[in-house]
């Protein structure tokens, strides 16, 4: 992680942050989080990362303690951004990777660290499953939480989530896209799963590749339907996933590629 930071819209350095001023969020998880790529100094999807965390702030403003909303908009998250790239050589008015906003205990944390090395057209194989693990309907999971426990537990090993039901959820670093048929199909988010910015910027292009995407369950025993496989998330935008659950899937990198084009598409106008 680079060392430069902001709290609430100040430049800070990270060696410089006080524990007691985190306590909710450190020691009960009480708040939420959005990772989001940035290009060229410009962040990607801004304002529906922070509609997502003002959504996920008001839902539970019983328990966490929501930074002032002046430091919640699109203008103040900016300029906190432009302060931060130009205070440290490190990042630079150019910089290129990832930004994180933490808001809790009255704060909102703007971080940053590199771009994730992975080789352009590698993709991600995912052979392992978490049974069982994911309740239909929670809507705690539908928020992304500082209490990120059991995802962070199974990044990197390739795991998908199932519910009770035998429904594939999502997997710890985002959200799946299936090519089943001729259609493209994701989870619903009370599988449950996390309301993905990606995620949300297909839905509403609603095709892929001249396929409709759409929402429904997707039971473990359809995999054997499968023709292509996608992981979406944030940074990475649209990995290909070359097998799922010991099956070979010729579509990915296509469907991967597909996702890709709608995403810069959507970029480019809400940059």
């Amino acid at each position: 992680m680079i060392g430069t930071v902001a709290v609430n819209g100040e430049v800070r350095r990270m060696e410089d942050l006080r524990l007691q001023d985190f306590l909710q969020s450190f020691f009960f998880g009480a708040g939420f989080f959005e990772t989001l790529l940035v290009e060229e100094g410009a962040p990607m999807f801004l304002e529906r990362h922070l509609a997502r965390l003002r959504s996920s702030l008001e839902a539970h403003a019983g328990c966490v303690h929501s930074p002032p909303p002046e430091v919640l908009t699109a203008g103040a998250v900016r300029e906190a951004l432009r302060q931060c790239l130009e205070a440290d050589a490190n990042l630079g008015p150019r910089f290129t990777g990832v930004a994180k906003l933490v808001a809790g205990d009255e704060r909102l944390l703007l971080s940053f660290r590199p771009l994730p090395q992975r080789p352009s057209g590698e993709g991600v194989v995912l052979d392992t499953v978490e049974d069982r693990c994911y309740r239909r309907g929670d809507p705690t999971l539908n928020h992304k939480s500082v209490s990120y426990l059991r995802q962070y537990a199974h990044l990197g090993r390739g795991t998908v989530f199932v519910n009770e039901a035998g429904e594939l959820c999502e997997v710890p670093n985002g959200n799946l896209f299936f090519l089943v048929g001729d259609t493209v199909v994701t989870p619903p988010l009370e599988a449950p799963c996390l309301p993905g910015i990606i995620r949300s910027v297909l839905l509403e292009k609603g095709r892929l590749g001249g396929m409709p995407v759409e929402e429904r369950a997707m039971r473990r025993e359809e995999v054997e339907g499968v023709r292509g496989c996608i992981l979406t998330n944030s940074v990475s935008l649209a990995l290909a996933v070359p097998r799922l659950l010991g099956r070979n899937l010729p579509g990915s990198h296509a469907l991967a590629g597909h996702a890709r084009a709608v995403v810069g598409e959507y970029a480019q106008q809400e940059t």
